[in-house]
């Protein structure tokens, strides 16, 4: 029987009392009831049991780069551009009357169908502008697909994908980028921004929408037959996946345009610009010119091959597949346990229940019925090290769901640092439940890590340490040999590690050491396009993605992402009140969903291609405060954003124009969540994994991040985040948790043992790594500092010898982009610190709860005032202090850390002219710096 159960029936017992025990018993019973409800109300948040789902089955979603097409076609639109779907079908029938044709695009042939196409190409490069419009509608309405002329979604789609092929073929694309620029430059005058400054509404987006919704439908059509794998749109897709990775005619590419139209509309340049268009279309751009999880896959072990390491078999997404989801930790009763350690019930300490079941605390009258029946588990689970038999785990993963049978089925013991197929076994001959007992990931070990063990164990048993030697063992003692051998059998090299010893070798040896030729993959050529305004598109990121998160507040000087939303004429009605309400609140899910998958897309690719790339753009998007935000994200009620369905499948395109419509008052209006067969929204689960994911990216090995979580306290928030039953959101959680698990203190670590039991049995393992004791000589706090200032070093002084002229730009650029914390001017450690310094501050004293200093502040600056484009100024200075003047070497003498900070292929090959006064006193110079300078070349 349980506390809750005793005490729940203390007042039927209490007539039976007819002894002093048994009313010294009931005392304690009403005590312990009396605390139960303390509790209870202390802790509402813990104890909100995460509502009904939680017990239920695990979500069935499954993680993809995309939805389905139909789903992302019909995201589009908002439901309040319904009317303007009428207005392309008006277009087309007036443009076929002038033309002498009947009003039916099926019925002509092909030549006839082309030759329309040609006429409407050759218009919209007209003066009038209404001409030019009308001709952007009719092609807008070949890309829906002549949905006027079908009765069912099938034969739309299959008119679309066969215009689209078509209108490609013929230019069109093209001939709408044109129109993007006419529109931007029109939109960007003063003269328009002086009007549209205030109360912005549908209709001044109008053109802007059309031309952005042809390019969105050309793009996805493309990109979801690129996928299927259509053999009459193998050339095209290549073609245009070329072109996006291609300059255009001003010489920028497609993504920046869309970036800096962003950029514009965060700064108040461009209001009316339709974000949540913009953003999809950026996204979609992004995925197919860059590649999705498939192609990063295949990168990945390719360049890892490259460079003489081993593939990587595990895949996240396919290992998660066969784990379980957990239920919700730390509910009262868990306080409860801890509370009151020491009773005169016997605990039930062989195994705690499943994480699916409801939490209990499992205190026992009479004898353990587990322990009774199997005397031995206890001595089974010492020997399994984890505390855990095959029956505990079994509760974490599915019994007959086994990702590869390569991927996970070889026992750690004999593993690799891999996880590599293991054939010495033979798959059939283990029985099903066996195959969940281990871990569901090999354990790897860092150099690092590996370097720090025999340091430790020379300094402990010999009394010396050896500098730079990864392998003597001499004179240490057998068992120190067999972890050694244990260590060096699980290390593994990352591809960033090469990178970074690649980049290490160049700064100390500039001339000597070979560089390899830059190769201009479409990541390359990406990163090169927007590295001198990265930092202002970051912020642009982070203040769409702010404004559009649930739990911010509106502000009047905020942005307005709601301006391609909201129509002229407010409704009247309730039923037009709450399609509108349904229709803000998609709309914001989907810039959310689109934004956090450009930053993670962009991250990975960037990771991949080289790893400082990665850590530029994350290092700005950290001073631009996106651990904060992502933070404040999932301060909500997360189950119920994840089940929240913003959606009426009667006004999704293209059910809304095709076949009879129903009357969408009283009765008839039916919500998304009524009609669907699924118990959440595909989009929110996905932009919460791609939000943890990103926070995950951001934090992984850079302890003074970690700390971030740790002072804007996290925890709480990332612990509602569980109640979430699935398994590849709650993986990310955890490994969040594990980062963090040190700093929080004995006391946490006691009181949410499950959440531990979770990160033991779920994350992988490093296999020195002391998450869960806080013992880790690496948790020291004046190293934090420190750390992110050399990396910052690292990272410019590898922009400032790769592009050189790209970074020139970005410091002088970007000058006035960011708004300071505590204005910024110093070295790149000083940059760093101060901002590290500010979000530290940002975060102590509040609770998780409040707005975490969130705003516009300093004029365009960092989200939450922490300047994004602090560094600029310092890289600026940087150049001047290096000697650097208009993108050459200065009359100055270049000293030996000049040579590590240009390194040799950015600098060393150009022709300098030296300047008449140094060519006048070079013997002076000669005779003093050369001959009478002693240089010590040991040392050196």
């Amino acid at each position: 029987m349980t506390k809750k159960q005793l005490w729940e029936q203390g007042t039927c017992k209490l007539a039976q009392v007819q002894s002093i025990e048994g009313l010294k018993m009931i005392v304690k019973v009403v005590g312990l009831a009396k605390r139960y409800r303390q509790v209870h109300q202390v802790n509402l948040e813990d104890t909100h049991d995460a509502d009904a789902n939680c017990d239920g089955p695990d979500l069935d979603f499954i993680y993809a780069d995309v939805d389905t097409y139909q789903n992302e076609i019909a995201e589009l639109y908002s439901y309040t551009e319904y009317s303007e779907f009428q207005m392309n079908v008006k277009a087309f029938e007036d443009q076929m009357e002038l033309y002498n044709l009947p009003p039916n695009w099926q019925k002509q042939d092909a030549k006839s169908q082309r030759s329309i196409v040609m006429k409407l190409i050759d218009q919209l490069e007209v003066s009038n502008r209404d001409f030019r419009m009308q001709a952007a509608r009719c092609i807008l309405y070949l890309a829906q697909g002549c949905w006027a002329e079908v009765q069912s979604d099938e034969e739309q789609h299959q008119n679309t994908r066969d215009n689209v092929l078509a209108l490609y073929q013929l230019g069109v694309f093209a001939s709408f980028i044109d129109l993007l620029n006419m529109e931007i430059e029109s939109a960007c005058s003063p003269d328009i921004v002086a009007v549209k400054i205030t109360n912005v509404t549908l209709v001044d987006s109008t053109d802007i929408r059309v031309i952005l919704s042809v390019l969105y439908i050309i793009t996805e059509t493309i990109r979801d037959e690129r996928e299927k794998g259509s053999e009459d749109y193998k050339e095209v897709s290549e073609s245009f996946v070329q072109e996006i990775n291609s300059p255009l005619a001003d010489g920028e590419l497609l993504a920046v345009k869309l970036l800096g139209m962003i950029t514009r509309f965060c700064s108040g340049a461009a209001p009316q610009f339709p974000m949540k268009k913009v953003v999809l279309l950026l996204w979609k751009v992004s995925l197919l010119g860059l590649g999705g999880m498939d192609v990063l896959k295949n990168l990945k072990n390719e360049y890892r091959l490259k460079v003489g390491l081993e593939l990587i078999t595990e895949d996240t997404l396919e290992v998660t597949k066969s784990m379980r989801a957990s239920s919700p930790p730390a509910t009262a009763t868990d306080i409860l346990e801890n509370q009151y350690p020491k009773r005169n019930f016997k605990r039930s300490l062989m195994k705690q229940r499943f994480l699916d079941e409801p939490e209990q605390i499992d205190m026992e009258l009479s004898g353990n019925e587990t322990g009774s029946a199997n005397p031995n588990a206890n001595n089974s689970n010492a020997n399994n090290g984890s505390g855990n038999g095959e029956d505990e785990l079994s509760q974490y993963y599915r019994p007959f769901d086994d990702p590869s049978s390569g991927t996970s089925s070889s026992s750690t013991a004999t593993a690799n640092p891999n996880n590599q197929p293991s054939h010495t076994q033979p798959p059939t001959a283990v029985p099903p439940i066996q195959m969940t007992a281990r871990l569901p990931w090999t354990p790897k070990v860092r150099q690092k890590d590996i370097d720090q063990f025999l340091d430790i164990s020379r300094n402990k048993f010999i009394g010396y340490s050896l500098i730079g030697d990864h392998e003597s063992l001499a004179g240490l003692p057998q068992p120190i040999h067999e972890g050694f051998k244990t260590l060096q059998r699980h290390m593994y090299v990352s591809l960033a590690d090469v990178q970074i010893k690649k980049e290490e070798d160049i700064a100390r040896n500039p001339i000597s050491t070979h560089e390899d030729e830059i190769k201009m993959t479409p990541a390359e050529t990406l990163y090169q396009a927007i590295l001198p305004n990265l930092p202002q598109y970051m912020i642009a990121l982070l203040k769409v993605l702010l404004a559009a998160s649930p739990t911010s507040k509106s502000k009047t000087e905020s942005i307005n992402i709601m301006a391609d939303v909201l129509p002229k004429k407010m409704p009247l009605t309730a039923t037009q009140s709450t399609k509108l309400t349904v229709d803000m609140g998609r709309h914001k899910e989907i810039i959310v969903k689109a934004v956090s998958a450009i930053i993670l897309l962009y991250l990975k690719h960037f990771k991949i291609n080289h790893v400082y790339q990665f850590e530029f753009m994350s290092q700005h998007l950290v001073f631009a405060n996106c651990i904060p935000l992502v933070l404040k994200f999932f301060n909500q009620t997360i189950t119920e954003y994840v089940n929240t369905k913003n959606s009426i499948p009667l006004l999704d395109f293209p059910s809304c124009v095709i076949g009879e419509q129903p009357d969408l008052s009283g009765d008839s209006f039916v919500y998304g969540g009524e009609m669907s067969d699924k118990p959440y929204s595909w989009r929110n689960v996905f932009s919460c994994i791609n939000l943890l994911r990103i926070l995950n990216k951001l934090i992984k090995w850079k302890h003074s991040r970690v700390m971030m979580l740790v002072v804007f306290k996290s925890a709480p928030i990332l612990k509602k985040t569980l109640k979430v039953r699935h398994a590849m959101m709650q993986l990310y959680v955890l490994k969040l948790l594990k980062m963090q698990t040190k700093y929080l203190g004995r006391q946490w670590r006691k009181s949410n043992m499950k959440t531990m039991s979770a990160i033991y049995a779920k994350v992988r393992h490093r296999l020195n790594d002391d998450w869960a004791f806080g013992n880790d000589l690496e948790s020291r706090p004046w190293d934090f500092q420190a750390e992110e200032c050399t990396l910052r070093a690292c990272v410019d002084r590898f922009n400032l010898r790769r592009y050189p002229e790209a970074t020139q730009k970005c410091g002088s650029g970007g000058a006035g982009g960011g708004g300071g914390a505590g204005g910024n001017n110093g070295t790149a450690a000083q940059n760093a610190e101060n901002a590290q310094q500010s979000n530290m501050n940002a975060g102590n004293g509040h609770n998780g709860g409040d707005s975490n200093g969130y705003g516009n502040n300093g004029s365009g600056g960092g989200v939450g005032g922490v300047g994004g484009n602090n560094v600029n100024h310092q890289q600026q200075q940087q150049l001047h202090d290096y000697g650097v003047e208009g993108g050459f070497p200065s009359d100055e003498i270049l000293t030996h850390s000049d040579f590590a900070f240009f390194g040799h292929s950015g600098w060393w090959d150009r022709k300098v002219e030296l300047t008449d006064y140094f060519k006048a006193n070079y013997a002076v110079w000669l005779e003093e710096e050369v001959y009478n300078n002693q240089t010590d070349w040991d040392a050196l």
